[in-house]
C-alpha cells in the first residue's frame, strides 16, 4: 500500500496516490491506520480510487466499517471525489450530509478542500 505522510502548510497526513487501489476489502483500513501511527498523525487524504470498490455504496456496508475503524483510533478521513468520478448511493448521499460540518469524515471535490478540512480539525483529534 502506497501511503505517504505529507506535510503541508502545517498540517500532517497520511495521502494516498490519487490513481491506485489501496483497499481491496475493508480490512485494508489496517495498513491505514498503521500508516498513520507510524507516522504520528491523525488525519488520511485518500482519492476515490484509493477505497473499496462499494465504498460509495452505503448498502455494502464497506464505508460504515471503514469509517467505525478510524473513528474507533481517532483517524479523520478527507476523500476527494472530483464531480462524475463516482456514483453515490442515495443513502451514501445522505450520509455525507450527515457528517457534514463534522470532525472525522468529510468527501470533497479538490484536494486542496480536503486538506484546509483536516487543517481545521486537526485540533480535534488526538496523535
Amino acid at each position: 500500500m502506497d501511503l505517504t505522510v505529507i506535510d503541508e502548510g502545517g498540517v500532517r497526513f497520511v495521502e494516498g496516490a490519487p490513481d491506485q487501489r489501496l483497499m481491496a476489502s475493508v480490512h485494508d483500513v489496517d495498513r491505514v491506520l498503521e500508516a498513520c501511527f507510524s507516522g504520528g498523525v491523525s488525519g488520511a487524504l485518500l482519492h476515490a480510487p484509493n477505497l473499496t470498490a462499494a465504498f460509495f455504496d452505503l448498502s455494502s456496508g464497506e464505508a460504515g466499517a471503514i469509517l467505525q475503524k478510524l473513528r474507533n483510533y481517532w483517524i479523520r478521513l478527507a476523500v476527494v471525489c472530483p464531480p462524475g468520478s463516482v456514483s453515490f448511493s442515495s443513502r451514501f448521499g445522505e450520509l455525507v450530509a450527515e457528517e457534514r460540518g463534522g470532525k472525522h469524515f468529510g468527501v470533497f471535490e479538490a484536494r486542496h478542500d480536503a486538506v484546509e478540512w483536516l487543517r481545521r480539525t486537526s485540533d480535534a483529534a488526538p496523535v
